[in-house]
């Protein structure tokens, strides 16, 4: 049976087999680990594929609303990134939920990391929305900076069926 996780309006299911965790809103993160040194940002989801592949990743959805952070999505994704990672080596032994605690083990005994950063912006940009992002650049310049933990991330930028086209999991609309 495949798991899904719901992330910022947003359902990944994962291919048969794999887990994903929802770690920017696990308790471990949010009642543990988010303050520590002046506080910390976190990929919204974790995924282990049968493989043994660990995947961090991030969803941003600028169709409706702007960008309104100074740093580069780049930037930002490879601080959550770092974050996660010290995250997940703390939790495996200090999470107080014995299910976190077992997902960050499980995490930690990776064979891959990957990064994927999925990212949706409108078909037509306009003067109020202009694109966040060049697509023809983006997946250049999310290597360039994640390029110690995985030199071939993933960056899908564009609709969802576009996305889809790109990574190893479905993404679909929440429907509410």
């Amino acid at each position: 049976m495949s798991q899904t996780a719901d992330v910022d309006g947003m359902r990944l299911t994962m291919p048969v087999g794999w887990w994903v965790w929802k770690y920017d809103d696990s308790s471990f993160h949010r009642n543990q680990f988010q303050s520590l040194a002046g506080g910390s940002k976190a990929m919204d989801a974790v995924a282990l594929a049968s493989d043994g592949t660990l995947w961090l990743i991030e969803l941003k959805d600028y169709r409706i609303n702007r960008r309104s952070k100074p740093s580069s999505v780049y930037e930002e994704v490879a601080a959550k990134a770092r974050a996660t990672l010290a995250g997940l080596c703390v939790a495996r032994v200090k999470a107080n939920d014995p299910q976190e605690q077992r997902w960050a083990q499980d995490a930690s005994d990776c064979i891959q990391i990957r990064i994927a950063l999925q990212l949706a912006q409108r078909g037509q940009p306009s003067k109020l929305f202009p694109n966040v992002v060049d697509p023809a650049d983006a997946r250049d310049k999310l290597r360039k900076v994640l390029r110690p933990v995985d030199p071939r991330a993933l960056c899908a930028v564009g609709d969802i069926a576009t996305q889809n086209a790109t990574l190893p999991w479905e993404t679909s609309a929440i429907q509410t």
